[in-house]
């Protein structure tokens, strides 16, 4: 593979895993048509992509865990029926038309974005406190579900879920890292059969790692209202980003 090639891929997955973990997300489906357009196959490209989305999930969520913004009960909770979820998804995931998805994905993205924006500015949002065990769950499920269809972790879709059912804007992009990490390793295991693109997966992991690590230690120098204004302008153009490449 041409080194121009990796260097480029190299900056994108670093600019991406900084913007990611100052809010909690890998943005995959922002990274991923750089590393298809890269791979020597699309489905070796999307396989590497869900890798790198794992290793900057873990390098974000070592940084959150040592400022303790993971909620571990929360985690307990959404982390296996998220991976239960993604399986299922990937083994049915030739039943449903991905590109029709991605559209419906995106565009709940933007709502939320804009929904969250509004709220922001408005002064309005929801009281901060422990997610029920139910709501996580479920919540966990039906996502993991959505992104095993896709190939996409979906912590964009996870997180303002999070919020607006009352948990710590904080504790929610720490834990949304982690969760991710997770649904990120199961990913791996699910595209070895369809093969790895492991020149890309190894440079986007390298860059990846400093840029979600900064990130992280970023968020702590926002407050509440600026982390929750930064999550919904992100929001707003994995939204649509994702919405572009369900029509193309």
């Amino acid at each position: 593979m041409h080194a121009l090639v990796l260097v480029l891929v190299g900056l994108w997955c670093f600019a991406t895993a900084l913007m990611g973990g100052l809010v909690g997300l890998v943005l995959g489906n922002i990274r991923l048509p750089v590393l298809v357009l890269a791979a020597s196959s699309p489905a070796a490209g999307a396989g590497a992509n869900i890798g790198v989305s794992a290793v900057a999930a873990l390098a974000a969520a070592v940084a959150h865990i040592r400022a303790g913004r993971i909620d571990w009960h929360l985690f307990a909770w959404m982390a296996p029926p998220s991976m239960a979820g993604a399986v299922i998804g990937g083994l049915l995931s030739g039943a449903v038309p991905g590109n029709a998805l991605l559209i419906v994905i995106g565009l709940t993205l933007l709502a939320f974005g804009i929904d969250l924006l509004r709220a922001n500015s408005s002064g309005r949002r929801a009281e901060a406190g422990r997610v029920s065990a139910r709501a996580a769950i479920l919540t966990g499920a039906v996502i993991g579900l959505l992104g095993g269809f896709v190939g996409l972790i979906l912590g964009a879709l996870r997180l303002p879920a999070l919020l607006r059912f009352g948990a710590d804007p904080f504790r929610a992009v720490g834990t949304n890292a982690a969760v991710g990490f997770a649904l990120g390793v199961a990913g791996v295991f699910g595209h070895l059969p369809g093969g790895v693109d492991w020149w890309l997966l190894a440079v986007g992991a390298a860059t990846s790692v400093p840029g979600a690590i900064l990130g992280a230690r970023l968020t702590g120098r926002l407050d509440e209202r600026q982390l929750l204004r930064a999550v919904g302008l992100v929001l707003l153009v994995a939204g649509a980003a994702m919405v572009v490449q369900g029509i193309v």
